[in-house]
């Protein structure tokens, strides 16, 4: 018996070492980024390289602002996440209809938006192109918003949840005289919390890394995002090695706080179902 809890321990730290020094290594390259946006440019190309920075600088991150159009980049970036969670409460709308409302052609209709699911972007960037062309949004912040802000995982994912809320629910808030929006934003939100945490945290991801589109519709460099900025930085400052680290570091950032801030929710809204 005793041999037998000792190898269990003994095989649980081997399994622990493993993953502490995978782990690490995964973790290393953001390491090194991150301490290369604190230096100067000279330090980062000296032989041998320094691990830990000689002196802490944050010009790199100032002459984001300065010398680059960030500033203007991260206002389209932000403009575009908040669109982007107006468009996660139409999702929320259209996977509570497909969930609790029976009308004719439903199943058809839910069928014909997961097969959306199975054409790749790139196929649709044409035509969406071509109607917004007609609607005179390209090169608008519009434009580049509109064609995210409904996608039809989100749709699944929010009927799949908001399936298992019991229906004795929504009677009895009707009976008592509720309407249909008050039951949809006062009864059907607030218990879908864990399923909002999880693709708010992918509208946030997706809208703040969004890059393809806003390079094809936007002409003008005033209506760039903050992924389109950062490549633009690298074709004009390819030997200023200090700079795009920063530029890289303030993208990336602002994702790995929202991810550890909220991370606990993934698992939790893939996994929890709603009242029974």
């Amino acid at each position: 018996m005793n041999e037998s809890i000792q190898h269990k321990k003994l095989s649980k730290l081997i399994v622990l070492i493993i993953l502490s020094v995978g782990g690490f290594f995964m973790v290393l390259p953001f390491i090194w980024m991150l301490l290369s946006s604190v230096k100067t440019d000279m330090e980062i190309l000296q032989i041998p390289p320094t691990v830990w920075p000689k002196s802490f600088t944050l010009d790199n991150f100032i002459n984001l602002f300065t010398q680059m159009d960030f500033l203007i980049y991260l206002k389209n970036t932000i403009i575009i996440v908040l669109f982007s969670f107006i468009g996660l409460f139409l999702n929320a709308m259209a996977g509570y209809g497909f969930a609790k409302y029976k009308f004719k052609g439903k199943n058809s209709l839910f069928y014909l938006v997961l097969a959306t699911m199975m054409i790749p972007g790139q196929v649709t960037m044409i035509p969406v192109y071509l109607m917004l062309n007609m609607a005179h949004l390209t090169n608008t912040l519009l434009g580049i918003a509109l064609p995210g802000m409904v996608g039809a995982f989100g749709i699944f994912l929010f009927r799949q949840f908001m399936s298992t809320i019991s229906d004795e629910i929504i009677e009895a808030a009707r009976l008592d005289g509720c309407s249909e929006f008050y039951i949809f934003w006062k009864i059907i939100l607030p218990v879908s919390r864990p399923v909002l945490a999880v693709q708010g945290i992918l509208t946030f991801i997706a809208g703040w890394n969004s890059f393809i589109w806003p390079l094809i519709i936007a002409n003008d460099q005033k209506y760039y995002t903050l992924s389109v900025g950062l490549a633009l930085l690298k074709g004009q400052h390819a030997s200023n090695y200090a700079l795009q680290m920063a530029g890289s570091a303030f993208m990336v950032v602002p994702i790995v706080i929202v991810f550890l801030a909220l991370q606990k929710y993934i698992l939790q809204g893939f996994n929890v179902s709603g009242m029974k």
